[in-house]
C-alpha cells in the first residue's frame, strides 16, 4: 500500500498511526498538496490527502473512509471503531469533533498564512468553534473513566484528538492552553508518549497538507 501526505496534518498522521498499530505494510510518500498538486491529482482529482492506493490501485481517499476501509480489512477483533450501538456512536462522534476541529486549525492558519488582510471575523468565527470544540471534548474525557476514551484500548477517537491536539500546538503556538483543558493536554500527552505517535509525527510547517 501507499500512503500520501505528510505527516504535520493531522488527518495524514492518524491514517498512518492507524496503519502501523495495525502492522500494515505501506509507502510512505510525504507529498504537499501545493508542491506535488498535480502528481497527486492523478491518483486523487480533490488534490487532497491523506490518499491512499491499494495493492490491487484502489485508491481510498477521506481519512475517515480509509479507516473504515482498514478496519474491515483488519477484521472485527482488531477493528478500533466499535462495531454497533452507543459505544460505536460516541467514538464516531468524539471523532467528528477532533476532526471538525483540525479543519477549523487548518484554516485558521491559512486565513493568515494565504491573505496580506485576514478577516478579524473569520478569525474570531474559527478561534471560537476551537475554543468550543476543545470545551467539549474536555468534558467528554473527563467523564470518561477508564485509560483511554471509551475503554482499556487505543481506539480511533484517541487518535483523531490526539493528532488534532498536536496539529494545534504545532500550528497555533498558545492557542491550547493546559491549564484550561488539562484533561485533553494529559490524553495528547499520553498518545504522544507512545512508540507509534514518535515514529508516525513531522514538525509543523507551512507546506503541511489539508484534508477538507
Amino acid at each position: 500500500m501507499i500512503l500520501i501526505g505528510q505527516y504535520d496534518s493531522p488527518f495524514v498522521r492518524r491514517v498512518g498511526v492507524a496503519m502501523t498499530l495495525y502492522e500494515i505494510g505501506f509507502e510512505h510518500r510525504p507529498w504537499s498538496v501545493w508542491a506535488d498538486a498535480e502528481a497527486l491529482a492523478k491518483i486523487n482529482p480533490l488534490r487532497r490527502v491523506p490518499t491512499v492506493v491499494l495493492d490491487d490501485g484502489e485508491v481510498l481517499i477521506e481519512s475517515g473512509a480509509i479507516l473504515d476501509a482498514l478496519d474491515e480489512m483488519v477484521g472485527p477483533e482488531r477493528a478500533m471503531w466499535p462495531a454497533r450501538g452507543p459505544a460505536r456512536r460516541a467514538a464516531l462522534k468524539v471523532a467528528a469533533l477532533a476532526t471538525g476541529l483540525a479543519d477549523k486549525a487548518v484554516i485558521l492558519f491559512y486565513e493568515g498564512y494565504l491573505h496580506e488582510e485576514p478577516s478579524p471575523v473569520w478569525i474570531d468565527r474559527c478561534r471560537a468553534q476551537i475554543g468550543d470544540v476543545m470545551t467539549a471534548l474536555e468534558a467528554s474525557r473527563a467523564a470518561a473513566t477508564s485509560t483511554w476514551w471509551l475503554g482499556e484500548t487505543l481506539g480511533h477517537a484517541d487518535i483523531a484528538v490526539a493528532c488534532a491536539l498536536g496539529f494545534i500546538r504545532g500550528a497555533h503556538p498558545g492557542l491550547f492552553d493546559a491549564g484550561r483543558w488539562p484533561r485533553l493536554a494529559a490524553h495528547a500527552d499520553a498518545c504522544e508518549a507512545l512508540p507509534v505517535f514518535q515514529q508516525i509525527r513531522q514538525p509543523f510547517s507551512v507546506t503541511m497538507a489539508e484534508e477538507a
